[in-house]
């Protein structure tokens, strides 16, 4: 998943970026509200968190003028504005949710991972196809009842062809909700995690998950049914 963190403190946006990495999020980082839009309007992202005093463009100008054009984009507010005023009028602006500064990074993470949920039209914790089995709130992947070690890029492709079971997803798609904005797309790493990912899902039974539709993309579906 692709988050676009906008928050002008450096030391505060370099750490929640490095925690969220290391889960597996792809981050972009925007420190005032004009960066903000404009890294929105050139990406793809799943999830904007926005902080709301911001140079240039305070980031409630920046919610409305996003919600003016996409109603269903998720966005969570982080903001050390902490009345309840302040909360009640973010959510009325169209914020999908508020957390107030200090915070806890697991509760930060763990409103993240609800509102992809949401997202996704789904209100389980749990990605399933066959017998491959995905618990997104532990990050772990199963097959059967065999638990199966992944790098968290390889889980980060594998959790996003599961959100999206039997429709095509674009090798750009993949790369673009995986790796962060500055990657280069022309390199061998996707390849390498694609391959990567196969190799152990085929040691631990789930042979023929992944599919290739040459040319278009890939896609994942329960092997039994590609088998037939």
């Amino acid at each position: 998943m692709k988050l676009l963190l906008v928050e002008d403190e450096a030391l505060l946006s370099k750490n929640i970026a490095k925690g969220l990495r290391l889960l597996g999020y792809a981050v972009d980082c925007a420190y005032d509200g004009e960066e903000a839009l404009d890294l929105y309007y050139l990406n793809n992202y799943d999830l904007m968190i926005l902080d709301l005093n911001l140079p240039k463009l305070d980031g409630m100008e920046v919610l409305r003028r996003i919600r003016n054009k996409d109603a269903d984009f998720r966005i969570l507010i982080l903001s050390a504005r902490n009345t309840l005023e302040d909360k009640i009028s973010g959510l009325d602006e169209g914020s999908n949710d508020y957390l107030t500064k200090p915070f806890a990074f697991q509760e930060l993470e763990a409103r993240i991972r609800g509102l992809l949920r949401r997202s996704f039209t789904t209100g389980s914790t749990e990605l399933r196809c066959g017998l491959l089995r995905v618990d997104t709130s532990a990050r772990q992947v199963w097959y059967g009842k065999e638990l199966v070690a992944l790098t968290r890029k390889e889980y980060t492709l594998l959790e996003y062809l599961l959100i999206h079971t039997n429709r095509v997803v674009s090798a750009e798609e993949l790369i673009e909700h995986a790796w962060d904005s500055e990657a280069d797309p022309f390199s061998n790493a996707f390849r390498f995690h694609i391959h990567s990912l196969r190799k152990k899902l085929d040691e631990a039974g789930a042979t023929g998950y992944i599919v290739t539709q040459r040319g278009q993309g890939y896609r994942i579906q329960d092997s039994k049914e590609v088998s037939s």
